[in-house]
Order: C-alpha cells, then sequence, then structure tokens
C-alpha cells in the first residue's frame, strides 16, 4: 500500500492557504521522506456562504502539481479531485497530458462529477447535465491522449479530424472516479484505473450529493461489489482511501490503533491511502508532520 499526500486545505477565507509552506519545498519533504504521492484539491468558484461554513481555500490544482513535478522525480501527481463537468473534456485532457509530459509519466487524473451548484452556476454548466457530461469525458479524452486523428459529436462541442500532439507518457493517463454511488461504480468497473470512495460523516456524504460510507466494512463490500463488475479488468483497478482520523496528524498519538486500521484497509484491497497534512502556519510545523508520519508509518 503506499501513501498520498495532500497538501493542507485552509478552511475560510482568512489565512493564505501557502502558510503551510511553500509547495516546492513541502514537495521535496515529502518525496525525500517516502511518501509515493503528492495531491491537490480544487474549487474555482466557491461560494462564501460555503467558504465561510466550511469550505476551503485551492489552487487550480494543474500548474500546481506541474511546479511540484519540477522540483520532484518519483511521487506521483493526483488532482484530488478535478471536477469534470467544469471543463470542456479537450482542455481538460490537455493539461493532464501537458502535467504527466512534464512529469514524465507520473500524472493521475483524479475527478467527480461535483456537487456545488453556486459553482456550477458561476461556471455556466448546467448541473442537470453534469453525470452526461462526465461520461462524455470518458469517453473523449482516452481518443485526445492517443495522438491520432480523431473525431467526436459532444453536447455543447464537435470534434472534426483533429490531432492532440504531444502525446502523454502514459497510454492512457489513469483516471481515479470518487464517489460512492452505484453509478460511480459502475464506471469504476468498467472505464478507468481507480476508485476514490468518499468517507467521513453522514453529512459530508449528504453535502457531496453521494452515499453514506461510515466504516471499513462498508467500504470491503463495495470493493467486493466494484472488483465483481470488473472482472478481468479488477486486478488493474487502484482505490484510494482518503485517511479521515484527524489524531494521525501527531504520529505519538494512537499509533498502534492507526496500523491497525492501515493494515485492514490494505487486507481488504485498499492500494493508496490518501492523508491531507495537518493545518499549518509554518514550513517547519508542515515538515514535522511530513517526516513524523513516514517514520512512524512508511519507513517503520
Amino acid at each position: 500500500m503506499k501513501f498520498m499526500y495532500q497538501y493542507p486545505e485552509l478552511t475560510g477565507s482568512g489565512g493564505d492557504m501557502l502558510d503551510a509552506g511553500p509547495v516546492g519545498e513541502v514537495a521535496v519533504a515529502v518525496e525525500s521522506s517516502g511518501w509515493s504521492g503528492f495531491a491537490f484539491t480544487e474549487h474555482p468558484a466557491p461560494g462564501a456562504n460555503w467558504l465561510e461554513a466550511g469550505g476551503h481555500q485551492t489552487l487550480d490544482p494543474f500548474p500546481a502539481l506541474a511546479y511540484v513535478a519540477a522540483v520532484t522525480s518519483r511521487v506521483r501527481l493526483l488532482t484530488y479531485l478535478a471536477v469534470v463537468p467544469y471543463r470542456n473534456p479537450l482542455l481538460l485532457a490537455k493539461s493532464a497530458a501537458t502535467v504527466d509530459k512534464l512529469s514524465g509519466g507520473r500524472f493521475i487524473l483524479g475527478t467527480g462529477t461535483g456537487y456545488l451548484k453556486s459553482e456550477f452556476f458561476a461556471l455556466g454548466v448546467d448541473f442537470e447535465e453534469r453525470n452526461a457530461l462526465f461520461d462524455e469525458a470518458l469517453e473523449v479524452m482516452p481518443l485526445h491522449w492517443k495522438g491520432d486523428r480523431f473525431s467526436f459529436s459532444g453536447r455543447h462541442f464537435q470534434v472534426r479530424d483533429a490531432i492532440a500532439r504531444p502525446r502523454p507518457v502514459q497510454d492512457p493517463i489513469p483516471i481515479w472516479i470518487g464517489g460512492n454511488a452505484k453509478v460511480t461504480l459502475r464506471r469504476v468497473a468498467q472505464r478507468v484505473q481507480g476508485w476514490m470512495p468518499l468517507v467521513g460523516a453522514p453529512e459530508l456524504a449528504t453535502t457531496a450529493r453521494t452515499a453514506y460510507l461510515g466504516s471499513l466494512e462498508e467500504i470491503a463490500s463495495k470493493i467486493a461489489e466494484m472488483r465483481d463488475m470488473a472482472g478481468d479488468r479488477a486486478g488493474g483497478i487502484d482505490v484510494a482511501l482518503g485517511y479521515v482520523d484527524r489524531s494521525i496528524a501527531d504520529p505519538e498519538v494512537d499509533s498502534e490503533r492507526h496500523r491497525e486500521f492501515l493494515g485492514r484497509a490494505e487486507e481488504i484491497g485498499v492500494t493508496w491511502i490518501i492523508v491531507e497534512g495537518p493545518p499549518s502556519t509554518s514550513l517547519s510545523a508542515t515538515t514535522d508532520f511530513i517526516e513524523g508520519f513516514a517514520s512512524t508509518y512508511i519507513t517503520a
């Protein structure tokens, strides 16, 4: 099982997201400590009320991950997650291909359908079309990445004898999908390379408009269901689980309990654990967590 570090989110509009440390220096610490990946999330136009009620600031994950790629050589780079319907799928495919090319084939496109209605309205995207737009993108992006001539008839665009160069290093770029709905499991099983189950409090699932998963036992059941649907594809599908127990921020607290949880997660088929760095106002505090976590749970 591998570990993905998510740059700390900052709740509310006060302060600055980068108070946790310069991205380049944080990324170097992540790679040198033995982590296997680095992630950013996104919200391009969050509502002020959402932000003040517990929402979080974000960078644009694509240039941020390209920056991480420039100062690292090994860690995988994940959008956790990019809201697919927000973008024309060809622009999304080009952004993904660019990060993959510049990083030497280390990019993972973590995706979701989105849930913030106000953000859809701000970006001029019909909220009710989000699932249709998502499925359309899953069809057209691999065509873009092949680097061959292709045509495609989309809901709001027409591609006629186009060709996208340069090709990304990976063929295809791995796509992971977040969420717990039946349609998500089916998409993962049939079409992509990874699943990111959403775990947390019931109200989080309600806000994100997805089914609630509250225990490893429930996640195990869904993994088995997904792999059964996948058939021969099952062995090539990653499962990336976000770890939401905030006490793991201190390696001195409940380390044996956390090790037991991580061991059980691996047993049920989880291949990646995504850990968001705790809120921090200094680079030294951020790197203390990165190094302490790695020595306790990764390299121990």
